[in-house]
């Protein structure tokens, strides 16, 4: 697969990070507000990288010894090559690759700090300013305004960001919100949505034949409306994902989801409804001395055949239905949606990773753990910023589903529903 974002490694980020350093006006801003304590690195580090920071500390150390010159050493403070270092955050340490600079002489107590680093290093707690400042515009495609727009939050003018400057980050966020999956087969769609204040944000995340997690899309909107879902599922076909494939799609139960799918990818697709929403709803019209017993049912039913598991949930709904309509016709809402993986033949450890929403929802949790201290969410556009930067950044720890070596029984199945639509397909050409 082509990646449309690179995961910066240790030899890569110094070169980088010289990049950065060179033109960094860009950084100044930063550099500033990390040595006066005003800003949170953590989430910098998360979503921007490593290359960053050690760019603020370059810039931070040339302001105390100045530009470095090869071959020549000059000044009472000089620069003495690099050593690592590690940056303290709110909830872990990041090591990274620092300056170093002496004093001029012999003897010992030469080394001279870096003011970038010392803030860093103590004071894991600062605001999210930093943060902001770096994701602002980036789920936009106006590219060639949002890069100058970037630079005046940061607090520079856009006569001082550089050409060179702009085409690398405008390059980046054009091939995010462009990725193509056309060489990758999306068995599975799981589409679940998260929560910003006022604000909602669905997520589509799918699953390759090698069982490979992949983000397809985000879109800003709640799952109950079909168009935002629509806007999301004809945005990832013209990004290459085949809509004449039969693929498994996952979803929260929601109807406009569901007509969603028909309306992009046609009616035939097998959908299978997320069972601990399921469990969720069920258990909200329940008093709490039923809960357990309802629960249990339910999960046992789920591991039966789908001709038996249905009945037993059908039976559990009899016995709540006089008392507790409500909670009986939730278990019957969505029903054979429930059962759908049941009937595909799969093992068990596949049919955990297929029938719930689970796959999704662990990226929203770190993107959640990545925007927890933001109370203000000021609009739709700003939600899609620090959603997009979070799924970024979580992507690079997906690992692959926990069910992969089986996936090619999943395939063969949905292979065998394409095929069989492509015989009656032609013979109902044929006459």
């Amino acid at each position: 697969m082509k990646k449309d974002y690179q995961i910066i490694s240790k030899k890569d980020s110094k070169e980088l990070a010289n990049f950065l350093a060179k033109d960094g006006q860009l950084l100044l801003p930063m550099l500033d507000l990390i040595e006066t304590a005003q800003t949170a690195v953590d989430d910098v580090i998360d979503v921007v990288g490593r290359s960053t920071i050690e760019a603020i500390l370059l810039l931070s150390a040339r302001q105390v010894a100045g530009n470095q010159h090869k071959g020549k050493v000059i000044g009472d403070i000089r620069w003495h090559g690099s050593q690592p270092g590690v940056i303290s955050m709110s909830d872990r340490k990041l090591r990274i690759n620092k300056p170093r600079l002496r004093k001029k002489g012999t003897g010992q107590n030469l080394e001279v700090e870096i003011p970038a680093y010392q803030a860093m290093k103590t004071n894991g707690r600062l605001s999210e300013r930093i943060l902001s400042m770096m994701m602002h515009g980036i789920s936009t495609r106006s590219y060639s305004q949002v890069i100058p727009q970037m630079a005046e939050t940061v607090g520079v003018s856009k006569s001082n960001v550089s050409k060179e400057m702009i085409a690398a980050s405008e390059q980046q966020m054009k091939e995010f919100a462009e990725r193509r999956f056309d060489d990758k087969d999306i068995l599975v769609i799981y589409i679940d949505g998260i929560v910003f204040g006022e604000y909602r944000i669905i997520g589509a995340v799918g699953v390759d034949s090698e069982g490979f997690k992949h983000v397809l899309g985000l879109a800003e909107g709640a799952s109950e409306n079909a168009a935002v879902v629509k806007g999301l599922l004809e945005d990832i076909i013209t990004r290459g994902v085949n809509p004449e494939r039969r693929r498994l799609f996952v979803i929260d139960g929601s109807k406009a989801l569901r007509s969603a799918i028909d309306s992009v990818f046609g009616n035939k697709n097998p959908v299978q409804r997320c069972r601990k929403h399921k469990l969720t709803n069920v258990m909200d019209y329940l008093p709490q001395e039923l809960k357990e017993q309802v629960r249990n049912v339910m999960k046992a039913a789920w591991r039966m055949g789908p001709k038996e598991g249905k009945k037993r949930i059908q039976e559990q709904a009899r016995q709540l239905e006089i008392k507790y309509p409500q909670a009986a016709a939730s278990l019957l809402e969505g029903l054979d949606e429930m059962f759908t993986v049941n009937s595909m033949g799969l093992p068990k450890q596949l049919l955990r990773c297929l029938s719930t929403t689970n796959i999704i929802e662990s990226p929203h949790s770190g993107v959640r753990m990545r925007t927890r201290r933001v109370s203000n969410w000021q609009d739709g556009t700003m939600v899609m910023r620090w959603a997009v930067a979070g799924f970024l950044a979580t992507e690079q720890n997906f690992q692959r589903l926990s069910g992969y070596k089986q996936v090619w029984m999943l395939k063969a199945y949905l292979d065998e529903l394409t095929n069989e639509e492509e015989i009656v397909a032609q013979r109902r050409k044929a006459g």
